[in-house]
């Protein structure tokens, strides 16, 4: 079972991955071939030929580097740099518009936003899983009311005054949104259920929100600090559990990043447990690009997911990535400020792991990162650097505008020059997710993850 299991997560990911790289490449290929330009070869990966076919005088083939693609068009220099020139073709090639060079640069990306509305839009209809935090009670000092009326850590909390709760998320909200402070709680405990009338109470005499005075057996965990940022200068460290945010009590992650946005970049008070310590922490988080960041990337925990339906809608998925993209690119550009730099990048090693680690949990979280992965392929492509689509646009705009072409020797330098670039950052953010970040592989094939209805009172994955 481990085997197949094994097989399926890499087929599917291979096919995933390729899909992409496919319909960038086909998009390049079907507008050159209208354009009446020669086709040599279509490529899926680079390097060594593991699978080929001709047919029309065009080479179809499959290489050994599943870490990209091209399409060999001699008269644009496309992969010249990268798969060197075919010295046995001495025929002269008719020249050809540089409206027509800016047509086939362009038609990848476009591809790739294409593909990704019919993604979202297939993920609108049958649904996204969200991650939520498992509604699960933690350490309960022994002197408090809930203890003594029966309430122990590990509890699981199925319902609030008979409404179902699937995460501390929604626990939060029902009860700082109630216009009453007396609420029935129903736990289950080894298969079997037990309803408490618990109070709730103000966070503090500042914040009047009132919860439950209940602590989450899973708060968020910091797994990486990153150098510079609010987290870093608060004096935050990796294994934080982060209990709480200007006083109101944290339950999870998307709790933590709501509680965030509302805060703004006010200066406030982070509680952690730390060695079985609590400390308090002053923090001001950053406002960057119009999101409120403190500077950590969460540790592992239970990954339990919860059932949307129906998705988001394609606008919002898609614009959301994009907003991310931008967000991701600003922060690279701006390192002082986010602490963010290339090596906290993934190439396509981290990409494959990833996608892998979606595969096993559910081809719905693979198809929208899929989404997220076409976005990315057609901006980045699109940037004006030689070698890249955007390169091409911008030589085909300077021919098409001054009517004088680029000299030959000096697009294979600029493209030569960028290819080895090009290369040698990808062997640099791939050496990273190898040897820094190679927990990504073990989620590929981590078995600890649930699905769940919005009503499920099942609990929660082990840690």
């Amino acid at each position: 079972m481990v085997v197949l299991t094994t097989i399926y997560v890499i087929v599917a990911v291979l096919l995933l991955f390729g899909a992409a790289i496919f319909v960038h490449e086909w998009g390049h290929y079907f507008v050159a071939r209208k354009c009446g330009m020669k086709v040599e070869e279509f490529a899926i990966g680079f390097g060594k030929i593991l699978w080929k076919r001709e047919k029309d005088g065009i080479l179809y083939t499959v290489r050994a580097i599943p870490a990209g693609g091209f399409v060999k068009l001699p008269q644009m220099l496309t992969s010249d740099a990268i798969e060197g020139k075919n010295e046995e073709d001495t025929e002269p090639l008719p020249e050809i518009s540089p409206w027509a060079k800016i047509a086939v640069a362009v038609a990848g990306p476009i591809m790739n936003i294409v593909f990704a509305v019919v993604l979202a839009t297939v993920i609108y209809f049958v649904g996204l899983p969200e991650m939520i935090t498992p509604p699960v009670v933690g350490n309960l000092s022994e002197e408090s009311a809930e203890y003594e009326l029966g309430i122990r850590e590990g509890d699981v909390v199925t319902k609030i005054d008979g409404e179902p709760i699937a995460s501390w998320e929604e626990a939060y909200k029902l009860t700082a949104l109630s216009l009453t402070n007396r609420f029935e709680v129903t736990f289950l405990r080894d298969n079997g259920e037990f309803t408490r009338v618990l109070m709730s109470t103000p966070v503090s005499d500042e914040i009047p929100i009132r919860t439950l005075d209940l602590p989450s057996k899973y708060p968020p965990i910091v797994g990486r600090v990153l150098a510079g940022q609010a987290a870093d200068e608060a004096g935050l460290k990796a294994d934080d559990k982060i209990i709480s945010l200007g006083e109101i009590p944290i339950g999870g992650q998307g709790q933590l990043i709501d509680e965030l946005q509302k805060n703004g970049g006010t200066a406030t008070e982070i509680v952690v447990h730390r060695n079985e310590e609590r400390i308090t922490l002053p923090i001001t988080p950053r406002l960057i690009e119009g999101k409120v960041m403190i500077g950590v990337q969460f540790g592992s925990g239970p990954r339990v997911y919860i059932e949307r339906q129906p998705g988001p809608t394609p606008w919002e998925n898609i614009s959301e990535v994009g907003s991310l993209m931008w967000r991701t690119l600003y922060a690279l550009f701006h390192k002082e400020q986010t602490g963010v730099g290339v090596s906290d990048l993934s190439g396509p090693v981290g990409i494959l792991a990833m996608i892998g680690a979606m595969v096993k949990i559910d081809y719905r979280l693979a198809l929208n990162f899929l989404v997220l992965l076409n976005v990315n392929l057609a901006i980045l492509n699109m940037l004006p650097i030689p070698v890249l689509d955007g390169g091409h646009t911008v030589m085909g705009l300077i021919e098409g505008i001054f009517r004088r072409k680029i000299p030959v020797k000096l697009q294979e330098w600029a493209t030569t020059g960028f290819a080895v670039a090009l290369i040698s950052l990808m062997v640099y953010v791939t050496f990273h997710d190898v040897f820094e970040r190679s927990d990504i592989f073990v989620d590929m094939f981590n078995n600890e993850v649930e699905i769940k209805a919005p009503a499920d009172p099942t609990p929660a994955a082990s840690e």
